[in-house]
């Protein structure tokens, strides 16, 4: 029996996953607003007549998040709080018919592609007048650029492939006219993300094309920062760095996954580089861009990762001392080419490995932040909690970086830019006082 506090024709969206799962979501929350729908994202009220949820099923952890929110909405349903649940996303992509056998209650699965197939469901037309516009989940004054689709990297580990196919590159021309969309209606700050940001171009245009995408979205009236996320090591394209370097507007920041510090374990895992290779490119990277804030991350506990292995990686965060560093434990991924290997690292082993990384990063984060203390930075102010107005630098991407406090009684102006002089630091935050606002 339906509760009265169901809102006929409201849809929730809830996002599982990273942020590439996000624009996704961004993309069908634009789609269902288009066709009038009362459209939520991750509402905290159990009001709405439709859930769609947006699943991740990258690893372990991920799964079984994306497996308990659907079971928590298909409890909703069977008591009457919801009408309709429906999953898309990469888990139901990837298990779409073993899961519909487990959890019958969900009214119908999706893939990854299949939006023009989840919107006639919900009996809502697909808008090409549309395409590129989207309405954010994001605070405005930041949006996600998803670049590419897929991947044609063969990671051992890495089932994305398998979820979201081969590499696609969507048009620069088609980036541009999203781009300009998004300053029109406040965007300050643009972040490109792609399974290998540096594929780019490979498909449509037969060259790796980053530097020009990154040139043309630089002119966009509006956009103030460009931030790159997710590049790969292995055939990095250089002529990004020589844009990075002319552009004002695009940010000294470079997220690339490296995986591990040790060859054998790299070999292992397909990665088509080495250690010593991946140092060459780090220090080539420094050189050309002084200054610039180098995020990473690793996997621990892969198969063969002995000690010796691991203590190869250890010693290179060690020495190569980057800024942000995310540190994770090995997911056995059925049709991925580790899976055909035994996954013979102790689950305790793998989390020692995890933690012994992330202590040695944090005490690298304190050192470097303590550099920062008595400069002034450019800080762009996302929100406020508590006593603080809380920002980042050109050298932090919102969720996984380090964030700058001021006290909320020198007020900014969510959304605005303002001058930031650093009185103390901590290993991943920075305090300061208001110097002056940015128009």
């Amino acid at each position: 029996m339906k509760t009265k506090g169901i809102v006929k024709n409201k849809v929730n969206i809830v996002t599982l996953g990273c942020s590439k799962n996000l624009v996704d979501s961004e993309v069908l929350f634009t789609q269902l607003k288009g066709n009038g729908f009362n459209v939520d994202h991750e509402s905290k009220k159990d009001d709405a007549q439709i859930v769609v949820i947006n699943t991740c099923g990258f690893i372990d952890n991920a799964k079984e998040e994306s497996v308990n929110t659907i079971l928590r909405y298909a409890d909703a349903k069977a008591a009457g709080m919801v009408d309709k649940v429906y999953v898309t996303g990469c888990l139901s992509h990837r298990y779409k018919d073993e899961l519909a056998l487990e959890i019958p209650t969900v009214d119908a699965w999706f893939g990854t592609n299949e939006l023009p197939r989840l919107l006639k469901t919900l009996k809502a037309d697909y808008k090409h007048e549309l395409v590129g516009e989207r309405l954010l989940t994001t605070p405005a004054h930041y949006a996600y650029l998803k670049i590419a689709e897929g991947c044609d990297r063969p990671c051992s580990f890495c089932a994305i492939p398998i979820m979201r196919g081969g590499h696609v590159s969507r048009s620069i021309d088609d980036l541009v006219k999203e781009t300009q969309s998004l300053a029109r209606r406040g965007t300050k700050e643009l972040i490109l993300i792609a399974q290998d940001l540096t594929y780019y171009g490979l498909d449509i245009y037969k060259k790796r094309n980053l530097s020009e995408l990154m040139a043309r979205l630089s002119d966009v009236e509006g956009i103030e920062w460009i931030r790159l996320q997710y590049a790969y090591p292995a055939g990095f394209p250089m002529d990004i760095l020589d844009v990075m370097n002319e552009r004002s507007n695009i940010c000294k920041y470079l997220d690339m996954p490296l995986q591990s510090g040790s060859t054998e374990i790299l070999k292992t895992m397909r990665r088509g580089i080495t250690r010593e290779k991946t140092e060459d490119l780090i220090h080539s990277i420094r050189d050309k861009v002084p200054g610039i804030a180098l995020r990473t991350t690793l996997i621990v506990g892969h198969p063969g990762e002995t000690e010796a292995a691991f203590d190869e990686t250890y010693e290179f965060v060690e020495k190569m001392r980057f800024d942000r560093l995310g540190a994770f434990q090995y997911s056995h991924e059925d049709q991925t080419h580790s899976y055909s290997l035994a996954d013979d690292i102790e689950a305790e082993v793998k989390q020692e490995r995890a933690d012994a990384i992330m202590e040695l990063q944090q005490g690298i984060s304190w050192e470097l932040n303590q550099q920062k203390v008595g400069q002034t930075l450019k800080v762009l102010f996302d929100r406020k909690e508590g006593a603080h107005f809380i920002g980042r630098t050109e050298f932090d991407s919102p969720e996984v970086d380090n964030e700058v406090l001021i006290p909320a009684s020198q007020y900014v102006r969510l959304g605005d830019y303002a001058q930031v002089k650093i009185t103390s630091a901590e290993e991943f935050d920075l305090y300061g006082d208001l110097v002056s606002t940015i128009q």
